[in-house]
């Protein structure tokens, strides 16, 4: 990864200007967690764990990003000469890519000297909201296809060239099968799929022309748009194509629906395909699905084997942000003693301390709730919470993506099913720990006496 150390927000610089003048031995813990599900949202999924061990790995202020601070005239000599030697020497624990999570349960928690831990904050928060959010989005149109192929068509809709290859990268964490961006493809091995634009098949005098060119070239990886003209005649061309195919030796691979009523297209494609003895070929839809209009596809019996999916996944267009925040929980003070604090303003209360979050199972293993505690409780149940990185130091080491969409995939059956419905209401239980709760009721009362004597 390339130098990003200025990929951060200004004031998290001149905090730590601040800190380097007047706190500059103190440490502080920090958690980064979602606030809030947002619509339609049941559970979150853990992504962008990688991204930020490379980012520990290269953080470091070149002699370019000094000369820039210092032509700011925002910061010191003695605090830019600090800056030219950074490096992090913190600890973090993370959740795994692939994890399920919900609100209030740190995804991350950083223990490190308090500026560097504020340094960071800004990637930290954009590359856990951008990759978790679309990783959430992803898994409910997976759910949605009920075990059919969903391919991640969102790379020309996405925000910026690197979004795309971030969203192709979630998606696949969550379940896609493939993605249309061949970059993504090639920089995590994930399974690149496309067919063709009705630009093609209008470059052509006719349809059929079109499809006999593009399986000239293809002829055993053709997938052929059907809808450019007339539907029907779309289909029937491609059976034409199919029984030519077949008749060299290869196979027709699928055709594509684009628009119009999917359900009735494809209940028409398919009887058209069986009858013509092409039952192999599969039917694939697309054209602004997302996981409601693919349920209703499949509640309305539509024949369709796999769905290519682009704005609505790549963007989280429902949901296009998490509440997703960094806020610190611990602080040293001048002994060296870590004290727990929290934030007291109207509905953005925090929850104090180290934590942990354990989640516990029932007699058979599957997951029934989850319990947020202090890290040195004895709470019965797995911790999600691991360490990542030690004094600085990355310690753990990201498994393939395929791992981690296995990981994802089996973790996900453990949870009620009411959790997976799209349209469910169910609320999986995380509950607060005793102690935790203790420690809450009476820092509060200690945070508001220290405010009105101060």
């Amino acid at each position: 990864m390339k130098n990003l150390s200025l990929l951060t927000d200004l004031y998290e610089l001149t905090m730590a200007e601040c800190y380097f003048h007047y706190k500059k031995n103190t440490l502080a813990t920090f958690d980064l967690f979602v606030r809030e599900l947002p619509v339609n949202r049941r559970y979150l999924v853990a992504a962008g764990l990688e991204d930020v061990l490379a980012y520990i790995k290269t953080l470091g202020f070149s002699k370019e990003d000094i000369v820039y601070l210092k032509k700011q005239k925002f910061f010191s000599k003695r605090f830019l000469k600090y800056l030219s030697s950074f490096r992090f020497h913190g600890d973090i624990w993370a959740m795994p890519e692939g994890e399920i999570f919900f609100p209030n349960e740190p995804v991350i928690r950083v223990t490190a000297p308090i500026i560097e831990a504020q340094i960071i904050e800004s990637f930290l928060l954009n590359t856990i909201n951008l990759q978790s959010m679309i990783a959430s989005k992803a898994s409910r149109v997976v759910s949605a296809a009920k075990k059919r192929g969903v391919y991640d068509f969102s790379l020309r809709r996405t925000q910026g060239w690197e979004a795309g290859i971030k969203a192709a990268r979630s998606c696949y964490i969550a379940g896609c099968k493939g993605t249309s961006n061949v970059l993504a493809g090639k920089l995590y091995k994930i399974p690149v799929a496309g067919t063709m634009a009705h630009s093609f098949v209008m470059s052509f005098k006719n349809e059929i022309d079109s499809f006999l060119a593009y399986s000239s070239i293809f002829p055993s990886r053709t997938i052929l748009l059907v809808d450019t003209y007339n539907t029907r005649k779309g289909i029937q061309n491609a059976v034409k194509i199919g029984l030519y195919l077949k008749a060299k030796g290869n196979r027709l691979q699928g055709i594509r629906l684009d628009s119009g009523d999917i359900i009735s297209l494809s209940g028409l494609a398919r009887r058209l395909l069986d009858k013509a003895g092409l039952k192999y070929v599969k039917i694939f839809a697309s054209g602004n699905l997302d996981e409601f209009k693919i349920k209703k596809i499949i509640q309305g019996s539509g024949r369709v084997d796999n769905f290519g999916v682009g704005t609505n996944m790549g963007t989280s267009i429902d949901a296009p942000s998490l509440d997703v925040i960094y806020k610190i929980s611990e602080v040293t003070n001048d002994g060296g003693e870590f004290l727990p604090t929290m934030k007291l303003s109207q509905a953005k209360v925090t929850y104090p301390g180290r934590k942990q979050v354990f989640r516990i199972k029932n007699k058979n293993g599957n997951f029934i709730q989850d319990i947020l505690g202090l890290e040195k409780e004895k709470i019965q149940g797995g911790p999600l919470l691991k360490q990542v990185v030690a004094k600085g130091r990355v310690i753990y080491k990201s498994p393939p993506l395929d791992k981690i969409r296995d990981y994802f995939k089996n973790n996900l059956k453990k949870f009620p099913d009411g959790l997976k419905e799209i349209d469910s209401r169910y609320s999986y239980t995380v509950q607060i720990s005793p102690k935790l709760k203790k420690l809450r009721q009476s820092l509060t009362q200690q945070l508001k006496k220290r405010q009105l004597n101060g």
